[in-house]
């Protein structure tokens, strides 16, 4: 009779290719458990893994290669040249916010006059406002120049050229069906381009034409990647872009060069997150630094945002610093009344029997529903739509998160007549509809995702690079894996799983919930197992299992220290 298993969860490893990693172990002398994971992440030559294990500033690409990127060089050289003020325009996410602020303080340092505008997410929405067109051709600037944003903005960008203005658009969004007519487009997800790495954040878009400008007015290279790689790192990884190729080697220097910046917002940022004077992660940013960023749009108005990282300002920097530390105090609050409102529903009208999800309410506020939105399709493994009901105007809106093998635009486009509007990519949308239609909507998308996902497609699965050899998992073996650092988006923490096993043993920690463990392998090797604790209550200590583990390093105390982190376990077969 099988045994009861301990999660719901199913486990995915590669094959190995044993003769592969043999070549990697010889050419670059590394563990045979460094070797399998490089092959499972298709760095299976002995040249692309020296590469990825060493990467160097140098190997980032020319930014001239970039399409259009000769044409915006040319445009904002004139506006040099004439004396013309540049209207820069933003986002209100940390990306767009690090854009627009790479593009102003580098415009201005070269003696550029500089307007710079990041939109309000309540009063302008998404994308580049009418409004803040208006608002540039009043300016009497001369030249329109977009970060982040523009690939879509056809009615704005035509009004400015309408009005006289030139157009230059950095962006790294998908492009849709119809381009607007602008001077330059510079966007590497162009067809046809010539740039070798599409997955460039907007920071990263705006830096690359921000560098040839400031070359073309006789800076180094070296001297501007210097001074602007803190912003880029920030935009990069808070935008949540995969650390692989040109990516990776700005993420690896930059989060050095935000550990060591000088710049009065970033020096007040780190001070308010409790990150100062330590070594930084990715991690720091994607859920210390990012977050306060992101707070400011999503709860008020992300110019504090933008003015925190333009001061030179000791004192105001740490003021606007406080304002978004406060804004995401406040956004965490919400978020958390609003997920307990949401599972409630979910839980009054049995929604997770669903294949989708969606789940509405009034007054929820639309700058936080997107992030309850991935909590909720993380929990149920479940596409996941949620609205904010505006009880004046009748409309719901809201946004959308989905899970591997439902594209959710291509799902909600299905049931198109339903909704007012939505946009967005097979992972995240937007949408707003009547009020009066959410149960019409609720009931034909989960149909449709019906004909799309199976029930296995429900099963939370979680992966692994490899499955290993218990000898394979020791002290060096685990140091050397830190190699792959900085983790995040497409060079995840390494997993292993590791079968037939014991503890040596198991004991609670911190409030309870934690287990510190130690597991034979070909030593003895310490162990944590987070929020864990009534799993271990399943077994006995002379249980064999299966462990699905993140080989990992401590830095304590002055010393570092390999240990696993547990994030599944089951019974031997």
């Amino acid at each position: 009779m099988l045994s009861e298993p301990l999660s719901d969860c199913r486990w995915r490893a590669p094959e190995r290719d044993r003769a592969v990693e043999a070549v990697l172990q010889k050419e670059l002398g590394i563990t045979s458990m460094t070797a399998a994971v490089l092959v499972a992440r298709g760095l299976d030559t002995a040249e692309a893994s020296h590469r990825f294990l060493n990467p160097r500033l140098e190997d980032m690409h020319d930014p001239l290669l970039l399409p259009d990127a000769e044409k915006a060089v040319r445009e904002i050289m004139l506006a040099k040249d004439r004396g013309e003020t540049v209207y820069v325009h933003g986002d209100y996410d940390v990306d767009g916010v690090t854009s627009a602020s790479i593009w102003t303080r580098s415009l201005k340092k070269l003696g550029f006059d500089v307007i710079t505008h990041v939109p309000h997410r309540m009063k302008e929405g998404y994308g580049i406002h009418i409004s803040a067109a208006e608002e540039a051709i009043a300016s009497g600037a001369k030249l329109f120049l977009t970060c982040d944003c523009g690939t879509g903005a056809l009615a704005a960008l035509a009004r400015v050229r309408e009005a006289g203005m030139r157009v230059v658009v950095t962006d790294h969004h998908e492009p849709g069906g119809e381009l607007p007519v602008v001077e330059a487009l510079v966007n590497p997800h162009l067809q046809g381009n010539q740039y070798p790495f599409p997955e460039l954040a907007g920071a990263g878009v705006a830096f690359k034409i921000a560098q040839a400008v400031a070359e073309e007015c006789g800076a180094k290279r070296e001297q501007f990647i210097r001074a602007y790689l803190d912003l880029l790192c920030l935009g990069t990884i808070a935008d949540v872009m995969p650390l692989i190729g040109e990516n990776r080697i700005i993420a690896h220097f930059g989060l050095k060069a935000l550990e060591e910046s000088k710049k009065a917002g970033v020096m007040a940022l780190k001070t308010v997150s409790d990150t100062a004077d330590r070594a930084l992660t990715t991690r720091d940013v994607g859920f210390a630094l990012g977050p306060r960023i992101n707070a400011a749009g999503r709860v008020d108005d992300a110019a504090h945002a933008l003015r925190l990282f333009l001061t030179d300002d000791i004192e105001e920097a740490r003021q606007h610093a406080e304002i978004c530390d406060g804004f995401n105090r406040q956004r965490k609050e919400e978020e958390i009344a609003i997920v307990e409102q949401a599972e409630e529903i979910i839980a009054e009208r049995d929604l997770a029997s669903r294949y989708l999800i969606l789940v509405a309410a009034s007054g929820w506020h639309k700058g936080i529903i997107g992030i309850v939105a991935g909590r909720i399709a993380e929990k149920y493994n479940r596409p996941t739509l949620v609205a904010s009901i505006n009880e004046e105007t009748g409309v719901a809106g809201g946004s959308a998160r989905s899970i591997p093998n439902f594209h959710l635009l291509q799902g909600m486009e299905s049931v198109r007549d339903v909704f007012d509007t939505c946009g967005g990519h097979a992972a995240a949308a937007g949408f707003s509809l009547q009020a009066s239609r959410l149960d019409e909507a609720a009931d034909r998308l989960d149909a449709f995702a019906r004909t799309v996902l199976t029930a296995e497609d429900l099963v939370p699965t979680l992966y692994a690079d490899a499955e290993v050899e218990p000898s394979e998992v020791f002290g060096k073996a685990i140091m050397e894996l830190q190699r792959l650092q900085p983790f995040g988006t497409a060079n995840e923490q390494p997993r292993v799983i590791v079968r037939g096993t014991q503890f040596k043993s198991f004991n609670p920690c911190g409030d309870g919930s934690h287990m510190q463990f130690k597991v034979e392998t070909s030593h003895e090797i310490k162990g944590i197992a987070f929020r864990m604790a009534p799993l271990f209550q399943q077994i006995d200590p002379d249980t064999t299992v299966d462990l699905l583990v993140k080989p990992v390093v401590d830095n304590w105390n002055g010393g570092r220290y390999s240990k696993l982190e547990l994030v599944s376990m089951e019974r031997s077969a």
